[in-house]
């Protein structure tokens, strides 16, 4: 039986309209004694310059994918940021939150030479430093929802997080979070109306919520107005192709301490598969390709809230022109720091608990750089 403060985020409303979650009254306090962890890979434009985003985002995700087995089913609110995550737990899970992150830390160094930041912030120390940590739920789809932050805490604890405050440190050599259902096996989804352009855009100490609040609303009025809203993924899902791109980085996420050959080996096998039904449209057993593509468009996250507004977009120039307007009025009077990175591809990274239900998590940015890079371009 779940306690209170575990229950606190099941009770929240699902909502559907991601235009009103500009509205700040949409957004709920999270509880005082819940915890908020943050991660981010250090240097990660260096990482993307030396050709590795795919793997940046893949540590990124990991953190978010070993937390859902962790808390085995308990829901819990989570925002995925390209280079590393945010999530915010109750009192009860705060242990098993150590151990995650200790775990990633230990294991992305071990497994990709990658260095992951790992903190846990109490949401007391939050609002004790003058700010605020608040939570809503987006359900793109009946079978799964998103959380979205407000209220300064999640950019406040990142802050911290890269200042040393609240570490956890990695865990003993060898250690393993359990990363099951983690993948990326779909090829990259081409710009059909432009470029696929990643945006990242925060509030200054300057601006007030209601001011932030009615730019964000003249941003998506203005990415509304494009096909499906900018979604950059197509509507019967992203392209799939044998063998799988990146299936030596999928293979060494999956592999959990076994043989790196025979686990690459595997995935081929399984991909192979995959791929025939794909391109068949045939059903195996209760598994329907035809749809399980279908949601995972459904199911993308490319727009969210986390302190700020990110989005991944297929966006024709004449609308990219018109949000970037806005953005540097905005940015000239103080209001906002924005940056904007474009491609010509959108990538995604994925949870997939179980391939018959609709409840599968995909992560979408940027194929080169995306929110890493537009975050690393910031103006303001």
């Amino acid at each position: 039986m779940k306690d209170a403060q575990a229950a606190f985020y099941d009770s929240l409303p699902r909502q559907r309209d991601f235009t009103s979650l500009a509205q700040p009254a949409r957004f709920t306090p999270v509880p005082g004694d819940w915890a908020l962890g943050v991660a981010d890979i250090v240097d990660s434009t260096g990482e993307i310059a030396r050709g590795r985003y795919k793997t940046v985002n893949m540590v990124g995700a990991a953190v978010i994918s070993a937390m859902i087995n962790a808390l085995k089913g308990q829901e819990f609110p989570y925002v995925f940021g390209g280079d590393g995550a945010g999530f915010a737990i109750p009192a009860s899970a705060v242990d098993a939150a150590r151990t995650v992150l200790a775990e990633l830390r230990r294991w992305a160094d071990e497994e990709f030479s990658i260095a992951l930041r790992g903190a846990l912030v109490p949401v007391s120390e939050i609002r004790s430093a003058g700010r605020d940590l608040r939570v809503a739920r987006y359900a793109p789809s009946d079978g799964v929802d998103y959380a979205m932050f407000s209220g300064g805490g999640l950019a406040w604890a990142e802050a911290q997080m890269k200042s040393g405050a609240f570490e956890v440190p990695p865990a003993e050599p060898g250690a393993l979070p359990d990363l099951t259902g983690l993948s990326c096996r779909w090829a990259n989804s081409k710009a059909r109306h432009g470029q696929i352009v990643s945006v990242v855009i925060q509030p200054t100490q300057k601006a007030t919520e209601s001011d932030f609040a009615d730019l964000a609303r003249s941003v998506l009025t203005a990415s509304e107005r494009l096909e499906r809203a900018g979604h950059p993924v197509p509507e019967n899902g992203p392209p799939i192709s044998w063998p799988p791109p990146d299936v030596e980085l999928d293979a060494r996420v999956s592999r959990a301490g076994r043989n790196l050959l025979g686990q690459r080996i595997k995935l081929l096998g399984q991909n192979l598969l995959i791929a025939l039904l794909f391109k068949t449209g045939k059903r195996l057993g209760e598994f329907d390709p035809g749809h399980y593509k279908h949601m995972v468009s459904r199911n993308a996250d490319f727009r969210k809230f986390d302190d700020g507004l990110k989005m991944t977009l297929d966006c024709d120039p004449s609308t990219l022109k018109q949000i970037r307007i806005m953005l540097e009025q905005a940015r000239e009077q103080g209001k906002v720091r924005y940056g904007l990175h474009a491609q010509d591809e959108a990538m995604m990274t994925c949870f997939v608990p179980s391939a018959m239900r609709d409840d599968h998590v995909h992560f979408v940015d940027g194929a080169s750089g995306g929110y890493a890079q537009a975050a690393a371009g910031m103006q303001g």
